[in-house]
C-alpha cells in the first residue's frame, strides 16, 4: 500500500527519499510528498497529486537539501486523490507519513474538533497528526506525544513522525510494515516501509514488532534505538545483514517487469530446488514432522489463495490430510471452528498482508500452531508463525504476482511430500527438473501466445475454465487477466457451465479452456458445449491432439509427459504470458495497474 522513506544522517535526505520512493512506485500509489527540516530548523512539506514525477517537477527549483527527511506514496483509503489528502501531513513543529487505516478517526476527529483544532485534509492520518500535536504543544517530548497518541488509536498503521526542535525521526507500527536500516560507517539512518527502498543504503537492517518504538538520532546513539511504549529499551526486533542488490531488480532486456519475473521462473525452479532438497532448507521442512496436524486451516488472499486451493489438493489427495481454505477477508468474521490438533497455514508474498495477519493472529489465540509460506524473511507473518517456509522468489516488482505464486505452489507441493516422508524420492526432484524444462519450452514458443493475444484481445468477456486441478489455475488466469488488462475475466470449474455461465456466451465471448490427461472427455464436453454456442474457443492443453484441434479456434500444445502433481504449475505459466500479451496490446500499464497495490495492509 503506501510508501514510507526517512533519513537521518549528513548526506543529503531529499536524493535519498525521493530515490526510495521511485523504488517503490511498483507497489501502487496516488500521490506523493516530501518534507525536510532546512537550515533554519524550519519545516517544509512538498505534496503532488499523481505521479511521483509530478513532485519532482514541484521541486525541481528549489535545489533542496536536508539532513533529515521523510517522504510518502499513498495509497487513498479516506479521502480523495488531492494535494491536500496527499501526504505528509503536518504543521510548523512537527510532520508525519502514515501507512494504514485509524479505525477510530471519526470519534477522535470529533474530540479534537471540540477542543478547538482544526483539521484541512479528509484523512485518517491528520487525525494522528493533530492528537500528537496536542500532547507535543502540552509539553511532552515528541518521544511521548508519539506514545501516548499511538495508545488511543485503533488499527493497523505504521507512523513516521518527526520534528523541527530535533535530528530524530521516531517511527511504530501495528500489524503494519516497517523496517530500520542504518550505515554505521556513514552514520547514517533509515526508516522505510520496504527493505527494497534501502538497497544500497543501510548495511543492516531491522524489523521491530509490534509496538516497538524506533527511535533514529546520529547525535544521541550509536545506532537505532528501539523502546516498548512505556519508554523502555527493548530488543523485540529481527537484526540481520543488507544482502540485497540492485542489480537483481534492473528489468534487463525485458519491457516490462511482469515479462522479466515470468522468464525467470525456470532459473528460480532450480535454485528452489537445490534449496529444499540439498541445501539450508532442508532443516526448515523438517520442523513438519513435529506438527503432525488432524487437518489444516489455510488462509490467503488473491493470488496467493489460489496457491492455497492448490496446495490443498496435495495435502487432501497426497497426505490425505483434510483441509479448510478461506478467503483471509473472511476467515475471521465468520467465527470459525478451531481446533489445538489442527494447523494454520498462511500464504503471503509480502508477509504484511493484513487480513491475512488478522486470520494468523485467530489462530494463535486459539492455540494453533502456525506455519507460513511467505516470501520475505523478516515480515511480521514470518516473526509471528512457528515454522516459516520461505518461496525463494526473490523481489517482485510487477504488481500482478507471477513467479510468486509458481513458487508458493511449489513450496506447497514439498511440504506435502515431507509429510508423506517422501522428499527423498528421486521422483520429486526430477519433476522439479522436469517442470523447469516444460517452462522453458513455453518461454521458447511465447510468440504463438502473443499471436493468440493478438487475435483475441479485443474481445467483449474471457471465462477461463478448468476441472479438477487446473481449476484454481482458471481462477488465476483470469485474475491475472483482470489485474493488467482491465477486461471482464473468471474463472469457473468447467463442469458448472451450464449452471449459469453459459449464459454468457457468444461470438464475442472468448473460452480460455485449461485442458489436462485428467479428465480429458468431461474437459472436451465443456468445451463442445460453448462451441454449439459459438463462443471462441482458445485451448491449452495436451500437444498432437486431434479432438483439441478441431474443436479450438486457437489451441496451444502441451506435453505433460513427466509432471503429475506440478502440471497446473505449468499450464498457469501459459495463462500468464497470454495475460501480458493482452494487456500488451491493449496498452495498459502492465508492472503498475490501476487502482492496484503490491502489498495490501490495510482492510
Amino acid at each position: 500500500m503506501c510508501g514510507i522513506v526517512g533519513y537521518v544522517g549528513n548526506g543529503n535526505g531529499v536524493d535519498v527519499v525521493l530515490e526510495g520512493l521511485s523504488r517503490l512506485e511498483y507497489r501502487g500509489y496516488d500521490s506523493a510528498g516530501i518534507s525536510i527540516k532546512n537550515e533554519n530548523s524550519e519545516l517544509e512539506i512538498y505534496k503532488k497529486e499523481g505521479a511521483l514525477k509530478n513532485l519532482r517537477a514541484l521541486i525541481a527549483e528549489k535545489n533542496l537539501t536536508a539532513k533529515i527527511a521523510i517522504g510518502h506514496t499513498r495509497w487513498a483509503t479516506h479521502g480523495g486523490v488531492t494535494d491536500y489528502n496527499a501526504h505528509p501531513h503536518g504543521n510548523e513543529d512537527l510532520v508525519l507519513v502514515h501507512n494504514g487505516i485509524v479505525e477510530n478517526a471519526v470519534e477522535l476527529k470529533a474530540m479534537l474538533k471540540s477542543e478547538g483544532f482544526e483539521f484541512k485534509s479528509q484523512t485518517d492520518s491528520e487525525v494522528f497528526m493533530v492528537l500528537v500535536t496536542k500532547y507535543f504543544k502540552a509539553g511532552a517530548t515528541l518521544f511521548k506525544a508519539v506514545t501516548t497518541a499511538f495508545k488511543l488509536i485503533r488499527g493497523n498503521s505504521a507512523f513516521v513522525v518527526m520534528n523541527r526542535f530535533d535530528d530524530e525521526i521516531i517511527a511504530i507500527k501495528r500489524s503494519a510494515p516497517l523496517v530500520c536500516g542504518e550505515n554505521e560507517t556513514t552514520k547514517e539512518m533509515f526508516v522505510s516501509s520496504d527493505a527494497y527502498a534501502l538497497i544500497g543504503k543501510a548495511k543492516t537492517l531491522y524489523f521491530p514488532q509490534d509496538e516497538i518504538v524506533c527511535r533514529l538520532n546520529p547525535k544521541k546513539a550509536s545506532s537505532i534505538e528501539f523502546f516498548d511504549l512505556d519508554g523502555v529499551p527493548s530488543t523485540k526486533y529481527l537484526k540481520k545483514d543488507q544482502d540485497m542488490n540492485l542489480d537483481i531488480t534492473e528489468k534487463g532486456i525485458f519491457e516490462h517487469y511482469m515479462l522479466k519475473e515470468i522468464h525467470e521462473q525456470p532459473t528460480l525452479i532450480e535454485s528452489f530446488s537445490n534449496y529444499y532438497l540439498s541445501g539450508d532448507g532442508l532443516g526448515l521442512l523438517s520442523n513438519l514432522q513435529n506438527l503432525k496436524p488432524k487437518s489444516f486451516q489455510i488462509t490467503a488472499c488473491g493470488t496467493a489463495w489460489h496457491a492455497g486451493l492448490v496446495i490443498k489438493n496435495f495435502l487432501e489427495s497426497n497426505v490425505r490430510i483434510p483441509c479448510v481454505i478461506d478467503l483471509a477477508s473472511e476467515f475471521r468474521y465468520r467465527n470459525p471452528i478451531l481446533h489445538k490438533d489442527e494447523v494454520g497455514l498462511f500464504i503471503s508474498q509480502s508477509g504484511e498482508t493484513a487480513d491475512t495477519l488478522a486470520a494468523q493472529e485467530l489462530c494463535h489465540e486459539n492455540e494453533l500452531k502456525t506455519v507460513s509460506i511467505v516470501n520475505v524473511e523478516g515480515s511480521t507473518l514470518f516473526r509471528n508463525c512457528d515454522i516459516n517456509l520461505l518461496i525463494k522468489a526473490g523481489i517482485e516488482i510487477g504488481v500482478a504476482s507471477t513467479k510468486a505464486f509458481t513458487q508458493q505452489v511449489l513450496t506447497g507441493y514439498l511440504m506435502s511430500k515431507k509429510l508423506q516422508n517422501q522428499l527423498s524420492d528421486v521422483s520429486v526432484k526430477q519433476e522439479l527438473k522436469t517442470l523447469k524444462i516444460r517452462i522453458e519450452e513455453v518461454l521458447e514458443r511465447a510468440g504463438e501466445i502473443q499471436a493468440i493475444a493478438k487475435e483475441i484481445y479485443e474481445k467483449k468477456g474471457y471465462l477461463f475454465t478448468g476441472r479438477g486441478k487446473y481449476y484454481p489455475i482458471a481462477l488465476e488466469g483470469a485474475l491475472k487477466l483482470k489485474e493488467i488488462a482491465y477486461v471482464h475475466a473468471e474463472g469457473y470449474a468447467a463442469g458448472e457451465l451450464k449452471h449459469g455461465p453459459i449464459a454468457l456466451i457468444d461470438k464475442e465471448m472468448v473460452n480460455v479452456a485449461l485442458v489436462g490427461p485428467e479428465l480429458f472427455e468431461k474437459t472436451v464436453s465443456n468445451i463442445e458445449e460453448i462451441k454449439a454456442r459459438k463462443g471462441i474457443i482458445v485451448t491449452f492443453g495436451p500437444q498432437n491432439d486431434k479432438i483439441l484441434e478441431e474443436i479450438s479456434d486457437y489451441y496451444f500444445g502441451l506435453n505433460f509427459e513427466g509432471l503429475d502433481d506440478l502440471s497446473p504449475v505449468y499450464i498457469n505459466v501459459v495463462n500468464q504470458l497470454l495475460s501480458y500479451y493482452i494487456a500488451k496490446y491493449k496498452g495498459t500499464d502492465i508492472d503498475k495497474p490501476r487502482n492496484l497495490a503490491k502489498s495490501v495492509t490495510v482492510e
